[in-house]
C-alpha cells in the first residue's frame, strides 16, 4: 500500500456526465492531493493530510515539486502496427496532390499494406511496442491498436500476433483491433461482397481461434467499403461475438446511419458528419471519436465536436496514428489545438481523452481516479491544470504510474 502525494491539484474526473456539454466548473479539484494506491488499483483519494491520518501504515511517496495529477490517457483510435513510412506521401499531398494523384503514384494505403505484408512479426512488434512506449512516456496509458495493413490470411494474422507480443514489451495496456475491412485489396479478384465474406468465413475464425481479438473495424467510404454491405459484415461479425467500431463520415455522409443501426461502440472520424448524423450520435448510445490528427495530416476540417457536445452526443478524442493520414502521433497537441479551433472546455478535452474514451472501448475499471480503478495515472509539472492545454501540447507529463507502477 502506497500513498503518493502531496499533489498540488488532482483532478479525478468524478462524476462527469458520459454524454453532452461539460462546463469547468463540473471539475472536481482537490489541492494538496494524495491518493492511496495497492495492488494496482486505487483504495482513496483525497487531501493528502487526512490520507496520512487515515493510512499510518501506508508507504509514502513525497511530491515535492508543483504537480498536477490526471487519469493516464486513453487513445482509443490508432493504428501504430506498420512499417514503413509514407513520408513520400505527405510530400506529394503538401505540395498540391490530390488523393487520388498520389495513390496513382503508389502512395495511400496500398503503400503500407505493401510495406507492412514485407515485415515480419518481430519488426512489426518491436515497431509497435516502440510507439506504444513513447505513447506511455506522454501519459497515454491504455491504447487502441487496429490491423488493417496486411489485408489476406497471412497479413492480418502477422498483424494481430504483433500487436499481441507487443503488450509483453510496453507497460501499457493494448487493445487490438480487426481491420482486414480497411479496404479490398488490390490483390483480391472479386467484389466487396466477396471480400468481406472472407473475412467472416476465414479470417475472424482464425482470429477467435488464436483469440487475437474480439473487435472488428470497416471503413464505411466511397473509396473503401458501402453501406448496405458494411452493415450486413457487422451484423455477421456481431453474430460471432465481436464488437464493433466504424470508420465514418471520414469524407462523405452515410457510415454514421450504419454504425448505430449496427450497434457500434463508436463512430469515428466524422468530418463530413451533417445534422442528420449528429442527431443519432446524439440519440444513440454510442461514443463519437474525433480525429483531429488526421484533420492535420491531410490539410483538411475538424470533425464538428462542439455541435456534437451541444447535441448531447458522447465526444471522445483519438490520435488515428498511422502513417499516412496521422503520423504524428501527439494525442495530446492533437486534443490541445482541437480545443481552440472548436472551442472545447478543459472539462470536456479531459473527458474525451479519459472516461468517455473508456467507453468507447468498453472498458468501466479506467479513466478516473476513484476507489476501485486502476491506478493508471500522469502528474505534470505545474500547479494549475489549465497550464496543460494552455501548452497546447508542449508539457509533458513528468511522472506516469500504470497499475500504480511508475514507469517514468
Amino acid at each position: 500500500m502506497e500513498l503518493t502525494g502531496p499533489f498540488s491539484q488532482i483532478l479525478p474526473l468524478t462524476n462527469l456526465s458520459l454524454k453532452g456539454a461539460l462546463h469547468d466548473d463540473q471539475l472536481i479539484i482537490i489541492e494538496h492531493g494524495g491518493i492511496v494506491t495497492d495492488g494496482g488499483k486505487i483504495l482513496a483519494v483525497g487531501d493528502f493530510k487526512a490520507l496520512q491520518h487515515e493510512y499510518p501504515d501506508c508507504d509514502v511517496t513525497h511530491i515535492t515539486t508543483p504537480a498536477v495529477l490526471l487519469p493516464g490517457f486513453i487513445d482509443c483510435h490508432t493504428h501504430i502496427c506498420f512499417d514503413g513510412s509514407r513520408n513520400r506521401d505527405y510530400a506529394m499531398r503538401i505540395a498540391g496532390k490530390t488523393y487520388l494523384e498520389i495513390a496513382r503514384a503508389g502512395g495511400g494505403i496500398w503503400d503500407s499494406v505493401t510495406k507492412t505484408r514485407s515485415a515480419d512479426q518481430e519488426t512489426l512488434m518491436n515497431n509497435t511496442a516502440a510507439r506504444a512506449n513513447r505513447h506511455l512516456h506522454e501519459g497515454v496509458t491504455t491504447i487502441e491498436v487496429k490491423s488493417g495493413y496486411g489485408l489476406n490470411l497471412e497479413g492480418e494474422l502477422n498483424m494481430l500476433r504483433a500487436i499481441q507480443d507487443a503488450a509483453s514489451h510496453t507497460k501499457a495496456t493494448l487493445i487490438p483491433t480487426c481491420l482486414a475491412a480497411h479496404m479490398k485489396p488490390k490483390d483480391f479478384e472479386g467484389s466487396e461482397e466477396t471480400y468481406l465474406n472472407w473475412i467472416i468465413d476465414t479470417l475472424l475464425p482464425a482470429v477467435q481461434s488464436e483469440q487475437l481479438a474480439q473487435r472488428v473495424d470497416i471503413f464505411i467510404e466511397e473509396t473503401a467499403f458501402t453501406a448496405g454491405p458494411a452493415k450486413h459484415f457487422l451484423q455477421q461479425a456481431a453474430d460471432m461475438g465481436f464488437t464493433a467500431t466504424v470508420h465514418a463520415d471520414q469524407f462523405s455522409t452515410g457510415g454514421v446511419a450504419v454504425a448505430v443501426a449496427a450497434g457500434a461502440l463508436s463512430a469515428d472520424h466524422l468530418e463530413a458528419s451533417d445534422d442528420a448524423a449528429i442527431a443519432l450520435l446524439a440519440a444513440a448510445d454510442i461514443v463519437a471519436v474525433v480525429l483531429p490528427g488526421a484533420s492535420l495530416g491531410l490539410g483538411m476540417h475538424y470533425a464538428p465536436a462542439r455541435r456534437l457536445l451541444d447535441a448531447g452526443a458522447a465526444l471522445a478524442i483519438a490520435s488515428d496514428w498511422n502513417p499516412g493520414s496521422a503520423p504524428m502521433g501527439d494525442l495530446l497537441l492533437q486534443a490541445a489545438v482541437l480545443s481552440a479551433a472548436e472551442k472545447l472546455s478543459t472539462a470536456e478535452v479531459f473527458a474525451a481523452l479519459t472516461s468517455r474514451a473508456a467507453k468507447a472501448l468498453q472498458l468501466n475499471n479506467i479513466g478516473q481516479l476513484a476507489p476501485g480503478f486502476v491506478a493508471d495515472m500522469q502528474a505534470y509539472p505545474c500547479a494549475d491544470y489549465r497550464d496543460i492545454l494552455y501548452y497546447q501540447g508542449k508539457m509533458k507529463p513528468t511522472r506516469v504510474w500504470k497499475e500504480g507502477e511508475r514507469v517514468k
